[in-house]
């Protein structure tokens, strides 16, 4: 026994036939027995998020209709939307005629009466206006002519071709242009396209102090005022 295991040939037989079991062994079949690397799991791993960039493709093939029928609805909204403010436009503008229509339809001249109010004013309708009436926050433009009662001295006065029109904001503090309390007091009763004379006494006017409308133009204290006032247009004020 020991002389066979101890041989020679028995020892190196299997080592030669285990040689030549792993050299016939053909190259195509080594790399599938090789474990693969980290590096080529995590590149097999990474590529497979790749997978689904197929899928965008195809929206991208069709993207050309959708812009084209969106440009189609653009363009058609567009013109639906200027079609849209031309009526509005129009529809203003007829509104605004026949509401300068109905004010000139309702307005008349009268015979001027004396009214004497609680607070000292007196005023005598000369048109009676035939449009809204004038509420606290509304844009109100009149012309106004104002002149010192006794001497007659003109402060202010925007009747005639060239001159413009005063605007008041109802409620709106301080007056400007020869305007006064008095004056905001009387317009509260007065409709657009109305005409009025009217007297302020000095506590609805300029009071104690009087007042320097500039341009050398001074109010006496204590002056009793008298006004021409014709209510041209009531409107809402700009924000």
């Amino acid at each position: 026994m020991a002389t066979i295991f101890g041989s020679t040939s028995f020892i190196c037989h299997p080592l030669t036939k285990l040689q030549l079991s792993s050299s016939q062994q053909s190259p195509q079949q080594q790399p599938s027995q090789v474990p693969q690397s980290p590096t080529q799991e995590t590149s097999s791993i990474k590529s497979e998020p790749l997978k689904p960039t197929k899928l965008i493709t195809t929206p991208e093939s069709t993207d050309w209709i959708a812009s084209s029928l969106t440009r189609r609805f653009g363009l058609g909204a567009g013109l639906a939307w200027a079609g849209f403010l031309a009526v509005g436009v129009l529809s203003e503008q007829i509104k605004t005629r026949l509401e300068v229509s109905q004010q000139e339809a309702n307005t008349k001249d009268v015979k001027e009466e004396e009214v004497v109010l609680p607070n000292g004013i007196r005023y005598y309708e000369m048109r009676i206006g035939g449009g809204a009436s004038p509420r606290p926050g509304d844009l109100v433009v009149i012309d106004l002519n104002g002149r010192l009662q006794g001497n007659g001295q003109v402060f202010v006065d925007t009747f005639g071709g060239d001159k413009k029109p005063l605007a008041l904001v109802m409620g709106s503090r301080p007056y400007t242009k020869g305007m006064c309390e008095g004056i905001e007091y009387v317009l509260r009763s007065m409709k657009s396209g109305g005409k009025r004379r009217v007297v302020i006494p000095p506590t609805l006017g300029f009071g104690e102090k009087g007042a320097d409308l500039g341009s050398g133009v001074q109010i006496p204290p204590n002056a009793t005022l008298e006004f021409v006032v014709q209510v041209d247009k009531v409107s809402i004020a700009p924000a």
